[in-house]
């Protein structure tokens, strides 16, 4: 793999407070507004917020999906939810943390703990979850569904 990647998009103003979001990469369009907390936002579209945590989730999914093919885990799903703070610290709004709750679900009980190393091991290599000062913690939850032999 190379050592430098670049990674293009282009944001477009539409109307009022919402855009356009594209890629030359891509053929799927996001629509991108103001969220509404702040004035003339925009309820039910994707915010600059929002894509900032979904950046730091899909990072973590991305990077365990990695990690466990290396690893030989199987898993029957992976699913995370993430919750951002937005907060106002030093007079500027930042998002201050952003909790990750990834959900595994396995059918062999006894690779709980290598389950559990995988998904740490996942966010700490998240090249997103490195680049920015946001606090990430991290709450994962392993369920085990064991087969039945018929």
């Amino acid at each position: 793999m190379d050592e430098k990647h670049l990674y293009e998009v282009n944001l477009d103003w539409t109307e009022t407070r919402k855009g356009e979001l594209t890629s030359p990469m891509l053929t799927n369009k996001i629509d991108v507004a103001t969220p509404p907390e702040f004035p003339n936002g925009i309820e039910g579209i994707w915010s600059p917020e929002h894509l900032f945590v979904s950046a730091v989730s899909s990072c973590l999914m991305t990077t365990f999906l990695a990690i466990s093919e290396f690893s030989k885990l199987e898993f029957t799903s992976f699913s995370v939810g993430a919750i951002g703070t937005l907060e106002k610290i030093d007079g500027k709004f930042v998002i201050s943390e952003i909790e990750l709750k990834p959900i595994l679900v396995i059918t062999d009980k006894s690779k709980i703990s290598k389950a559990l190393r995988i998904i740490e091991k996942s966010e700490a290599a998240c090249l997103i979850s490195n680049s920015i000062t946001s606090k990430i913690v991290l709450t994962p939850t392993i369920n085990v569904i064991e087969t039945e032999l018929i």
